[in-house]
């Protein structure tokens, strides 16, 4: 009996060590914002905008309009420019110096950013004194979940007096991207970005020059 167990002792050590020894450690990132968190952020920016402003602007097409930006979160300055884009696009003139600007579009910067939430059962990594090697994450389930939110609104003044015209309602959108593990290396992810960066794989070709369709 006693054989029988050192047996099972020593055949349970074995695999530990091997399932320790055969994990890899992946960094995040190696950046400020990984790369699905820089898609999140821009792409909840992009859904915020209307695809027509209607009469939310109190400002006449072919106006020329300067743009200035206020908020708690550096990523403010991306998001002046993917403004100064789409009104050009509606028809405005911005004005990068402002010296012909007959308005002026103060930008409220409410909340730009991602948030992160996840939820673990198994067992987390554990490394002891006591034996000489680290035990990986066993995960019987585990989720991730990133979203990317946007929300403003722009405050109007005609110049060069500097009369308020009005508000504009919350430019408001977000994005998601969710990761799941299940039974320790099964996994998948569930994501409404239009593209995301995929990790290496032995069945992954090599990546070629890709555009996107913008008609979809």
């Amino acid at each position: 009996m006693k054989t029988i167990n050192f047996l099972q002792a020593f055949t349970l050590a074995t695999a530990i060590v091997l399932m320790a020894g055969c994990t890899t450690t992946q960094r995040n990132t190696q950046s400020s914002r990984t790369a699905v968190e820089q898609l999140l952020l821009s792409e909840s920016v992009k859904r915020s905008f209307p695809s027509d402003p209607g009469e939310s602007l109190p400002i006449p097409r072919g106006a020329g309009v300067a743009i200035n930006t206020v908020g708690m979160t550096p990523d403010q300055a991306f998001l002046q420019q993917v403004l100064a884009g789409w009104l050009g696009q509606q028809g405005y003139l911005v004005q990068k110096d402002g010296k012909d600007a007959t308005h002026r579009v103060d930008v409220v910067v409410e909340a730009l950013g991602t948030e992160l939430s996840s939820a673990f059962i198994g067992m987390p990594p554990v490394q002891s004194q006591f034996i000489p090697f680290s035990l990986p994450e066993l995960a019987l389930f585990k989720s991730q979940y990133q979203t990317g939110y946007t929300k403003f609104h722009l405050n109007v003044f005609s110049l060069p007096t500097g009369n308020f015209l009005g508000s504009t309602p919350a430019f408001l959108a977000d994005a998601y991207y969710n990761d799941y593990t299940v039974l320790f290396m099964l996994s998948h992810t569930f994501t409404d970005l239009p593209s995301v960066p995929e990790l290496g794989s032995f069945n992954r070709k090599p990546a070629g020059p890709r555009v996107e369709n913008k008609a979809e």
